[in-house]
């Protein structure tokens, strides 16, 4: 931004000039403001332009197309003289940079503010392509960041859908690097042209450079990328690398539509995603800056307009709209307007929480006319009233909301026993699919204590309640994420969550030796069992439909004051009585021992490396073997088989231990412990990879090797989708077709706690835990 040089004229219709902005081929950009006192940018046209007929007529049509794009993420036309002697064109100006600048001076944005910029960015996509027009020039410098969202601007390569355009036919006009395929080759050019642009921006957001080159590269060498390369998305946030690659799509019928877009990322409405959108220190810049424009006076004396001079080469930038090569980046075109009104945008269908996106009573929105001049202290409070919520992040240092999506709505379907791979049908609730690559939000996320829970358990859900094991142990209501219930020092560490009929048992937190059931809904003690004077309850170890199965101590039966018998034990869940206990070989322990029962097998591992199986009805041992290295698994059992982890993925006879199929894993590093979901076998390997198998033959079904997270550890599956939670490190979540292992979504967060992290369904919603986290998603 300059003063007004001596050549520079002083008014223009009836907008008093303030500053230069910048000058190009077309002309010169000015700021100005008008007699109310709204702050304008005024792009004057050269009168050498000016006198060509046909670039005048192509001015026109840049001002019909800018005046039938004027929505709530655009910066509106305020005024246009398309046939004055000079020709200009007035929009409002936005007080914010351009995004090039952002990112030049703060480097990449953070996950939340690009999740925002996108939907922002969506949504102003949806106002020009309802306009009937395309924009083909979507980049870096034509988005302008404010502190209530970002703006689109520069219509000046715009052309109608219907295919009429100013430009010279066999032109190719755009920005390489941020231009479709499609538009370098040369061919006509859709609506989802201007979403691959958005797929470019949103990566120069993330990573802070462009997906297809740096500055250095050539022209041609760019187009060549975009047209046959593959983008570097490596620094793209992994919750955003989905749809980032979707709009990036060689093939633009398969790129998302921008509505698709907004419903994913903003289903409270695009208002309440932007709420405190920007870092900190990008709020305060903007704050800074606001403040200096609004006090800026015109020049005291005003002269008479002068012609204009020779204007510095901008290339094919329209001047005034991005920054000019060689000159200071103009900060941008509009003010921040009031959000349009009406019905939000259709999503997820839930209401924004109280203080999100709506203006707190008494806020001033900057941009609209004031009747007579304003002087600059009242325009500074304006400024401080609007900016508000910006101006607290500068201060607080980022204390925002990281997720925008909250929910209030009723949840169905019936719950799972700990552990089990689940496979639930859709029920009660509707959520709205998002586009491929991109995660739901959360419906809520809350945050307990670290080290209260026990992040290795399996989570329970039933009748509406999510039960986290950890001390305390803790009922959250799934439709809210307030607690229910709250019961401390009865769950001890490592403590699975066993159910059957309503009831969770439990070794008692007091370590006096007894069984507990607890009323799952209520958290009340329904009853406690002792296996006898000298028989202690150390650990739960499976359920079925009659019994839950523990490990005990046989104080009675010792080689030394230290040295005891262990045991296996049978309680009926109904009464609470002891149905049998079997003595297990000496040697073994009471502890790390982890089971699962499966029809007349009980079937368990221990720390000494054994798999062993029992008869459920007598406890009598049918059969033990050494499994190898690994111990630290809960065995999985299904059509008659036990599944083995390791090099190899092995299936012995549950009756007998016959090795009846084993998989290789084809170069890959072995499998980590398998789930089986209605006949069908998911297993992800040390390499990452996800395999489905069929669980009777050992065939492999489908290999995924196209995550961005580690392999799965635990899955669930809901209609055609299955979800997969994964282990401590480059953790999250991430959503397959059932059928064909392709990948939906991953997704992750900002939070990092070195824990697993756990998945299970209640209805509609998948409830998702990462160590102290807890989120409710969409089952989308």
């Amino acid at each position: 931004m300059e003063t007004l040089r001596p050549d520079d004229p002083r008014e223009l219709g009836s907008y008093r000039l303030l500053r230069r902005l910048g000058a190009g081929g077309m002309g010169r950009v000015y700021l100005a403001r008008s007699p109310g006192g709204r702050t304008v940018a005024v792009k004057v046209v050269r009168p050498d332009l000016a006198a060509d007929a046909d670039f005048r007529g192509r001015f026109r049509h840049e001002v019909e197309i800018a005046k039938a794009v004027s929505g709530r993420f655009t910066a509106p036309v305020v005024d246009a003289d398309p046939d004055a002697a000079l020709p200009w064109l007035a929009t409002s100006y936005v007080l914010g940079p351009d995004l090039t600048d952002v990112v030049a001076a703060h480097g990449a944005l953070p996950e939340r503010t690009v999740r925002a910029l996108a939907a922002g960015l969506a949504a102003a996509l949806q106002e020009v392509h309802a306009a009937g027009l395309i924009h083909r020039d979507l980049k870096p410098s034509n988005v302008l960041l404010a502190a209530d969202g970002p703006r689109v601007i520069d219509f000046g390569i715009a052309r109608a859908v219907d295919g009429n355009r100013m430009t010279q036919t066999g032109v190719v006009v755009g920005s390489p690097g941020y231009m479709p395929p499609e538009q370098a080759l040369g061919q006509d050019v859709g609506p989802a042209g201007d979403v691959f642009s958005l797929g470019a921006v949103l990566a120069f957001a993330s990573m802070g450079r462009s997906a297809f080159g740096d500055g250095a590269a050539s022209h041609a060498a760019l187009l060549y990328q975009v047209v046959h390369g593959e983008p570097d998305l490596t620094d793209v946030a992994p919750s955003l690398l989905g749809l980032v690659r979707a709009c990036l799509m060689k093939d633009p019928a398969r790129r998302p539509a921008p509505a698709e877009i907004v419903t994913a990322l903003a289903p409270q409405g695009v208002e309440s995603a932007l709420n405190d959108w920007l870092p900190s220190a990008v709020a305060s810049t903007i704050a800074t800056h606001a403040a200096g424009i609004l006090d800026l006076e015109a020049p005291q004396q005003p002269q008479p307009a002068a012609a204009f001079g020779p204007a510095p080469t901008m290339g094919a930038e329209a001047a005034g709209y991005g920054t000019p090569p060689g000159a200071t980046p103009a900060p941008g075109y509009g003010t921040p307007g009031t959000p349009a009104g009406g019905t939000p945008t259709p999503g997820y269908g839930y209401p924004p929480a109280p203080g999100d996106g709506a203006p707190q009573p008494g806020t001033v929105r900057l941009g609209s006319d004031r009747a007579g001049s304003t002087a600059g202290t009242s325009r500074r409070r304006a400024l401080g009233l609007a900016l508000g919520g910006a101006a607290a992040v500068a201060v607080v240092g980022g204390g925002t909301a990281l997720w925008l999506g909250r929910g209030t709505e009723a949840s169905g379907g019936a719950a799972r026993g700990s552990g089990e791979g689940g496979a639930a049908q859709p029920a009660a609730e509707n959520f709205t699919t998002p586009p491929a690559g991109v995660a739901p939000q959360p419906l809520w996320h809350r945050t307990v204590a670290d080290d209260s829970t026990n992040p290795d358990v399996p989570l329970l859900v039933h009748n509406g309640l999510l039960l986290v094991s950890g001390d305390p142990l803790v009922a959250y209501d799934v439709k809210t994420g307030k607690a229910s219930w709250t019961r401390p020092e009865i769950c001890r560490p490592g403590a699975p969550l066993l159910f059957h009929d309503g009831k969770v048992f439990l070794a008692d937190g007091d370590y006096d030796g007894v069984l507990v059931a607890y009323d799952a809904t209520t958290g009340d003690e329904s009853w406690r069992s002792r296996l006898g004077k000298q028989l202690s309850v150390e650990d739960t170890l499976a359920i079925d439909d009659k019994n839950v199965y523990v490990t005990a101590t046989d104080y009675s039966d010792s080689k030394s004051a230290t040295d005891h018998r262990t045991a296996v034990a049978a309680i009926s869940h109904t009464t609470g009585r002891k149905v049998w206990v079997q003595k297990r070989d000496w040697g073994t322990d009471d502890y790390d021992v982890q089971g699962t029962a499966s029809g007349k097998y009980l079937v368990y591992t221990d720390s000494k490396r054994n798999l062993t199986v029992r008869d459920t009805a007598t406890g009598g041992q049918l059969w033990t073997k050494k499994i190898g290295d690994d111990w630290s698994w809960r065995p999985t059992v299904a059509s008659g088989l036990v599944l083995l982890p390791g090099d190899r993925l092995t299936a012995v006879d549950v009756n007998t231990g016959d090795t009846v199929w084993t998989l290789s894993p084809n170069g890959r590093r072995g499998f980590k412990n398998p789930t089986v979901i209605d006949g069908v076998l998911y297993v992800s390997d040390h390499d990452d990879g996800v395999w489905a198998v069929n669980v009777r033959t050992g065939k492999r079904i489908w290999l995924c090797d196209e995550l961005d997270v580690e392999g799965p550890e635990t899955f669930r599956r809901a209609g055609t989708t299955l979800y997969g939670a994964t282990g401590s490190l480059d953790g999250g979540v991430v959503a397959l077709q059932a059928r064909t292992g392709k990948p939906r979504w991953t997704f992750t967060t900002s939070e990092y706690h070195g824990d697993t992290w756990q998945i299970a369904l209640a209805g509609n919603r998948l409830m998702v835990t990462n160590g102290p986290a807890i989120y409710a998603l969409p089952a989308v």
